[in-house]
């Protein structure tokens, strides 16, 4: 089952995935053999940390603005 609150389940849960990601990467380029392996899994790696900063500057600004909103109705409401 894919519904709405799967969706909501995994977007709560993407940071950690994306750093999980991050791991598994650094991991590989740790016991990558030849040296363009090692440089290529530690790129990918740091995509994916990038990729988890994204993420939670992104959640964070989405978050603002929601409060900035209710705020705002809040107001609106109480002059009404």
């Amino acid at each position: 089952m894919w519904g709405p609150e799967k969706r909501v389940l995994s977007q709560m849960h993407l940071n950690e995935e994306f750093l999980r990601h991050a791991a598994e990467c650094e991991l590989m380029a740790k016991f990558a053999r030849k040296p363009e392996d090692k440089v290529t899994w530690s790129q990918m790696a740091e995509r994916w940390v990038r990729c988890a900063e994204l993420f939670a500057e992104e959640s964070s600004a989405a978050a603002v603005n929601a409060r900035m909103k209710l705020r705002g109705k809040a107001v609106k409401l109480a002059y009404h």
